[in-house]
């Protein structure tokens, strides 16, 4: 069990969540327990949980804190809510501009100029930062590719072509990753994307992150009355919170690609907190998952300079703010949905 902010994570397998009155109680056995007051809460994320009672959910669902269940190595598989709450007439926009291919189709190139110009980010840092261990002319290849990418996205007529441009470049940038592995390269070797499961130690990190993201998303949507299983990008397919998905490409190279690069080559994790399955997919040991969502908490309270709104946020708040930009350009408020590009 670790409370990071107010982000409650449980990460022992034999913790049993209840209620008591105002306070969570977490239970490992008959002789411990810890008592936490709920009202200091945004969101309990489990992971390997033996459960959580149903008064808990209850108290959760009628409080808008979040609760959301995880597989060990960081799979989505449920999201306890209550009833729908938010701005009705917001809500009716989307599911307007989601069925309209003509309205959704710039949102969704927006999403992914954010994506790329962002991914293109990553490999220039790398490129000034660290020269000579690089293949710097590899990096620039890609990022001069992903340039062209960002012209033929402004080009595109319909949905299955913008996925066809992310699919392409998505396999660009990855396809370099492994260059962006500075220290313990044999251990955290990078050749491809794999889910479902991931395939070795880089890939395990990066899907864990990943939908630690997608979650942070979700949540940041429902708060400004969205509905995060709606989307303009990826399709609606039961159970998938599509416009978190969305909206997530274009944080995860600024948020989740350079901490999972960053905690490796820093040596903050390494290959002995990964174990292999039966199955060939790879999953963290309780230790790392700790020291990652240690990092992940410290790394949403550094702040930067919101490109669009000229002021100074802490990270974790930039799925909030792009969730409300995306419901202010629903609402007409604004011309344009301003994805975020890292400067």
């Amino acid at each position: 069990m670790k409370k990071l902010a107010n982000v409650l994570y449980i990460t022992s397998p034999e913790a049993f969540l209840s209620l008591d009155g105002e306070n969570i109680v977490v239970k490992k056995d008959e002789l411990s327990s810890t008592h936490l007051p709920l009202h200091n809460l945004e969101n309990i994320v489990c992971f390997n949980y033996q459960g959580v009672s149903p008064a808990l959910m209850g108290a959760c669902a009628e409080r808008n804190v979040g609760l959301c269940f995880l597989t060990p190595n960081g799979r989505f598989l449920a999201r306890v809510t209550g009833k729908v709450k938010g701005n009705v007439l917001l809500r009716k926009k989307q599911y307007v501009f989601s069925e309209n291919s003509d309205l959704s189709l710039p949102i969704a190139a927006s999403f992914l100029l954010g994506k790329i110009s962002n991914c293109r980010k990553v490999l220039e840092r790398a490129i000034r930062d660290h020269s000579m261990l690089v293949d710097t002319q590899a990096l620039n290849s890609v990022s001069d590719s992903l340039k062209n990418d960002l012209q033929e996205i402004l080009l595109c007529k319909t949905i299955p072509d913008l996925m066809g441009f992310e699919g392409s470049a998505a396999k660009l940038y990855f396809g370099v990753f492994d260059q962006l592995v500075l220290q313990q390269r044999e251990s955290f070797s990078f050749k491809e994307r794999s889910r479902r499961p991931p395939l070795d130690n880089m890939n395990s990190l990066l899907s864990f992150l990943y939908t630690l993201l997608t979650n942070d998303v979700a949540s940041a949507l429902e708060a400004v009355g969205l509905d995060p299983f709606v989307g303009f990008l990826h399709q609606d397919r039961p159970g998938r919170p599509s416009l978190a998905l969305d909206l997530m490409e274009e944080l995860r190279p600024f948020f989740a690609d350079r901490l999972a690069l960053s905690l490796v080559n820093r040596k903050q994790i390494t290959s002995k907190g990964f174990i292999k399955k039966e199955s060939g997919g790879i999953l963290m040991d309780d230790d790392t998952r700790k020291t990652v969502l240690t990092a992940w908490q410290e790394r949403k309270k550094e702040e930067i300079i919101h490109p669009f709104l000229k002021e100074r946020i802490p990270f974790g708040l930039l799925p909030h703010v792009q969730s409300m930009l995306l419901a202010r350009f629903l609402r007409g408020d604004i011309d344009a949905y301003p994805p975020f590009f890292w400067n």
